[in-house]
């Protein structure tokens, strides 16, 4: 049942100011807002800080007040880059949580139109609909139809249905199940029921991926290892010295080498700014586990209507039961087929939001000359229902009898309707010629009754056949390129609609989707076993007459197959196989707030070629992340041993590296990681590359065994300058600066090769990242000061350098990366 909708002039905007000042605006108060406390207290438990805090407390104590000075600055700089890294996370987080906001529609000064859900304010009124969710505690004025799912609230999953008598008050934060309605705000924000209870409801959602586990558990690792070298170091040191606090510091300055705690700094800043990066393409990202997994989509199920059409619905043809005669419009709708458009449009809402509806509402004006819709009187409205589906509106006529409307898919109006066999086979051709052209039909069907004695549900009525109406959605412009985009990525693509199969087809091949000849409808997929329809899967790329459950079924056997999985969605329906893909994507404009709260991705234009940026994007972040994750294993092995093997060799100057030499190194390498490898732009050809394999480990063996290489070939470049200056009688500073210098340019010459693991030096040098230069020059002058400027020099026990031992440091340095582009040269010719 339903009353019907009237107008509403709503508040004006005076009454609006004056509504906000007394009641406040629609925001719950976050429970998650980042704090710089909250931030300091996070980095008092990082080991790196809390080495550096014990190293500056040991120097204080010992009267080292240079050292202690400079461990101060090391820690509040680096303290300022988390503070820096986690305020530029929060904007682009907070950025796309403004993206994701829904918007409501509202009557204001006598006219209807959206807002921002969190605009709303006491005494609004506004417009409901299916599939989502309710922004304000509100009281029913009137519906349509109208159920709602309290389960955030109450834990139950049935849905109540609302009137405005008994059951009329709805709450923020639950969603509607079925029809439409229009209602009073009561409340808003912390004011509202689920305000009260302070439950808050985030469009961003932030959890540990795998990869983020996976890194986490091996920082801990080295946390462990660092520990008990700490412990072993510490004891060797102290028994030959008998100098505790020299035996404390030595220990520190290994401990300090071994914590690799720029990879985690790595991931938070690359993952952020990659949903960043995508929100300026118009992608929303609300889970971050999908930045990570986007460049592993195998497989991308898309819905015909919106997807591969622009979703702009013109009525293009009707086919009269009565005339036996299919008329085609071009532009506006002539006479013809006026009763089956009349028909079709009484089946339809009075406000229509459905773009075929409003469609129907717009010929029916075209073609009547008196527009009778306000003489007539919806009295019963049977909901969309059935498989395939139908709905039916009951309306009181001008002369006291009842109009029975029906509209909905041919097959379920043709089955309510009693026809003979020769009927039925005519209406078939005529649906098989429309439908194969690309047109989406909907079958028409009335009666007229005396009373008012309605059946129970809309197949009891006695309908007769009145005709089809034929809708014709273009395809995007893009759409073809996007396809191919698609298949040159090694991505299939498959639709899976609720339409026709023959329209399907028929569209999927105007856009050159492949594999279009085999399709199947949601009644085979009943029929066959996970098995039989597994096998299907692989050369089938159109499924037509879906429902919720068979979506969810593909999903799931393809997820079994292997693929890494998108599912694109927008209804109400669509949350189940949203949630269960890899990667669910709702869209921006025509997406409910069902399917965006489901997904993963947000298509804010609607636009799948966004999708191929996404996709580009993720691909981008995975790389850039490998090298830098790989550019942090390879550089931390020379500084590692560099202060091991020295000590445990006896060699004639054993520490040759202090905790600041550490530390510094350290604030080289941080932003050389994260700014450097995460501004990278794609690697040429990547998008004309098949998906990577989504595995558990994030480096392969080979990957892991090339880093640990190159960085032992840079310890042994490292090693040949300690014992060549040890051969020229070098003193222990000399020594120490020639390591020192070989170890930088060994780190820039590093920065600068492990930008491809493919391409040559040469190539990557012509890539667009201005950051490479900079770093790279802050680097060469801050070394450069520590050896010109003599406090610097004095402070870090460095000394002046021969023109030799200069050139000898700087040339090892260099070889001990370079070599690596023979094996990138073999590499390119072992491919061709």
């Amino acid at each position: 049942m339903s009353k019907k909708e009237q107008p509403y002039l709503g508040l004006h905007d005076d009454e609006v100011i004056e509504s906000r000042a007394k009641h406040g605006s629609n925001q719950l108060k976050s429970t998650t807002r980042w704090h710089f406390l909250h931030t300091i207290l996070g980095l008092l438990k990082e080991p790196m800080i809390i080495l550096l805090l014990v190293t500056c407390s040991i120097y204080l104590l010992n009267r080292s007040y240079d050292d202690a000075i400079f461990m101060a600055f090391a820690i509040l700089f680096m303290v300022a880059i988390e503070i820096f890294q986690n305020m530029r996370t929060k904007v682009a987080m907070e950025n796309l949580k403004d993206l994701s906001q829904p918007k409501t529609l509202v009557y204001r000064n006598g006219e209807r139109f959206y807002i921002q859900s969190e605009e709303l304010v006491v005494g609004d009124v506004m417009v409901v609909e299916e599939g989502g969710a309710i922004p304000a505690d509100a009281l029913v004025l009137d519906f349509h139809d109208f159920s709602v799912n309290e389960a955030v609230l109450t834990g139950e999953s049935l849905s109540v249905f609302k009137n405005t008598s008994g059951e009329n008050k709805i709450f923020k934060g639950t969603l509607v199940a079925t029809g439409t309605a229009t209602a009073r705000v009561t409340a808003v924000g912390d004011f509202t029921a689920i305000g009260k209870i302070g439950t808050s409801i985030t469009a961003i959602e932030v959890e540990k991926t795998p990869l983020e586990v996976q890194i986490n558990n091996f920082v801990g690792k080295m946390v462990l290892v660092g520990a008990l070298v700490f412990g072993t170091v510490l004891l060797i040191n102290y028994l030959e010295s008998r100098s505790f606090v020299d035996s404390l510091l030595k220990s520190l300055t290994l401990a300090m080498s071994i914590l690799p705690e720029e990879i985690p700094v790595a991931f938070t800043s690359f993952m952020a700014l990659g949903a960043w990066r995508l929100m300026k393409v118009d992608v929303v990202v609300k889970n971050m586990k999908t930045v990570e997994t986007l460049g592993s989509a195998t497989v991308i199920c898309a819905d015909k209507t919106g997807t591969l059409t622009q979703n702009k619905m013109q009525l293009s043809a009707t086919y009269s039961a009565v005339e036996k005669e299919i008329f085609y419009y071009e532009g506006k709708a002539d006479a013809h087929g006026a009763e089956v458009v009349a028909v079709a449009m009484w089946a339809s809402e009075s406000m229509p939001f459905d773009g075929m509806e409003k469609a129907l509402h717009k010929a029916y004006l075209e073609q009547q000359e008196t527009d009778q819709r306000d003489t007539y009187t919806l009295v019963e409205d049977y909901p969309l229902s059935g498989q395939p589906p139908m709905m039916t509106h009951v309306y009181k006529k001008p002369d006291g009898r009842f109009l029975a409307a029906s509209k909905g898919a041919p097959e379920a109006i043709i089955a309510a309707c009693k026809m003979s066999n020769a009927e039925v086979a005519v209406v078939t051709k005529v649906m098989d010629e429309l439908t194969s052209n690309g047109y989406r039909l909907l079958g028409v069907a009335c009666t007229e009754l005396d009373t008012a004695d309605f059946p129970p549900d809309q197949w009891g009525f006695d309908f007769a056949f009145v005709g089809l109406v034929a809708f014709y959605d273009p395809p995007k412009a893009n759409i073809r390129e996007v396809l191919s985009d698609f298949r040159k990525a090694g991505i299939e693509v498959k639709v899976i609609t609720g339409d026709n199969l023959l329209t399907t087809r028929a569209i999927a091949q105007q856009v050159g989707l492949v594999q279009v000849e085999n399709g199947l409808i949601g009644a085979q997929i009943q029929e066959m076993t996970d098995e039989e329809l597994s096998k299907q899967l692989s050369n089938t790329a159109v499924f037509a007459r879906m429902f919720p459950e068979g979506k969810l079924r593909i999903i799931n056997l393809l997820k079994k197959q292997g693929h890494i999985v998108s599912m694109v969605g927008d209804g109400v329906n669509d949350g189940p196989a949203l949630r269960a893909a890899h990667i669910g994507i709702a869209m921006g404009h025509k997406g409910t707030d069902i399917a965006k709260q489901a997904a993963s991705l947000i298509l804010v234009e609607d636009d799948l070629s966004r999708m191929v940026d996404a996709i580009a994007m993720g691909r981008r972040i995975y790389s850039n992340l490998k090298k830098a994750i790989q550019y942090i294993i390879s550089i931390h092995i020379p500084i590692i041993l560099t202060v091991l093997l020295p000590l445990i060799l006896g060699w004639v100057y054993p520490h040759i590296f202090t905790p600041m030499h550490i530390i510094f190194l350290e604030l080289i390498m941080g932003p050389t990681c994260s700014i450097v490898f995460e501004n990278e732009p794609l690697e040429k050809n990547a998008m004309n590359e098949p998906p990577r394999s989504y595995v558990r480990t994030f480096l392969k063996g080979k990957e892991l065994m090339v880093s640990v290489v190159q960085g032992l070939v840079i310890t042994l470049g490292i090693l040949i300058t300690y014992q060549w200056g040890v051969s020229r009688g070098a003193s222990e500073s000399e020594v120490r600066s020639m390591v020192f210098l070989t170890l930088i340019n060994a780190n820039i010459f590093l920065t600068l090769v492990n930008r491809s693991f493919f391409y040559s030096i040469w190539y990557t040098l012509r890539y667009k990242n201005n950051l490479v230069p900079l770093v790279i020059s802050a680097t060469v002058l801050l070394v450069m000061s520590l050896f010109l400027i003599p406090f610097f020099t004095s402070f870090f026990g460095f000394t002046s350098l021969s023109m030799e031992k200069w050139f000898f440091s700087l040339v090892v340095g260099a070889l001990s990366v370079l070599w690596f582009e023979g094996v990138k040269w073999y590499g390119r010719g072992k491919r061709k």
